[in-house]
């Protein structure tokens, strides 16, 4: 895709009122790395601040100590860079190129004013490690970019840590899981694919473990506000949602002390290990 109709395309989604478009791994290609402040970045600034909306922009990046690296640059609003996820496990062609595209160190969670949004690229995708980090940090969504189609490893890491994952790739579909792991959107169109999604964020996701008393109580008060969007008996899990405007049902359902899914594994696991801890001490 070159970059005037990728711009162009970026206006238009500005017409749906929309958040975020995410761009799809090495869409500008590999001949030519580009530093941060490169045409690839100004233009799509441009758009992203015309259209008021975060633009997930990979690159084929040179830093500024002349490394190159796979970058997913985070646009916002106004057309500013805000943040930069830079592939933490390359593909071995990405290893052999020249000079070679090096691993990032860092896997950084970025506020912005939908959610709390991490980005994964491609390879990424293989090693549970990257989506740890990033439901460590609060991820709510994560952006994966990516040259290939994505499937069940992704599937995988939304269930296991309990996110919103979108994807973005140059095979022309377009996947969307939910935080319980199932796929709730797949498209796929010959040429250019271009998908729409609305996200609910403040959808919550809980065990029974400790909770059920807690939603009796929240439901009975705020049932007009917060309903049972899903209930998973197998997996012993419930899904909690605003059912009014303007009402937050994680903020209320954390009012009621209802630990979030993510949370009670968590720490359940350092509470477990604290105790193996503690049992491998004794003489």
């Amino acid at each position: 895709m070159g970059l005037e109709d990728a711009t162009a395309l970026l206006r238009l989604e500005g017409v749906f009122v929309t958040d975020l478009v995410v761009l799809p791994e090495y869409w500008r290609g590999l001949e030519q790395p580009e530093p941060l402040d490169g045409p690839t970045i100004r233009a799509v600034a441009e758009a992203a601040r015309a259209c008021r909306m975060y633009v997930v922009c990979p690159l084929d990046r040179l830093d500024e100590n002349g490394r190159r690296l796979n970058s997913a640059v985070l646009i916002d609003r106004q057309g500013q860079p805000v943040g930069v996820y830079d592939k933490h496990f390359p593909y071995w062609d990405e290893l052999r190129l020249q000079p070679p595209v090096l691993p990032g160190a860092a896997i950084p969670v970025f506020e912005t004013d939908f959610g709390r949004l991490g980005l994964a690229t491609c390879f990424d995708m293989n090693f549970p490690e990257v989506w740890k980090k990033l439901a460590e940090q609060g991820a709510e969504l994560v952006a994966w970019t990516s040259e290939v189609s994505g499937g069940l490893s992704l599937q995988a890491q939304a269930i296991t840590n309990h996110f919103y994952i979108v994807t973005a790739d140059k095979t022309c579909d377009c996947s969307v899981f939910d935080i319980t792991g199932q796929r709730v959107l797949y498209e796929k169109t010959p040429g250019l694919n271009v998908s729409r999604f609305t996200l609910d964020l403040d959808r919550g996701i809980y065990h029974y473990n400790f909770n059920l008393q807690k939603r009796t109580s929240l439901l009975n008060d705020h049932g007009d506000e917060v309903g049972i969007d899903l209930d998973l008996p197998e997996e012993e899990w419930f899904v909690l949602k605003a059912i009014k405007a303007g009402a937050r049902a994680r903020l209320l359902a954390s009012a009621y002390g209802l630990e979030e899914l993510r949370h009670y594994l968590d720490r359940s696991q350092s509470e477990i290990n604290t105790l193996r801890d503690r049992q491998g001490r004794q003489p």
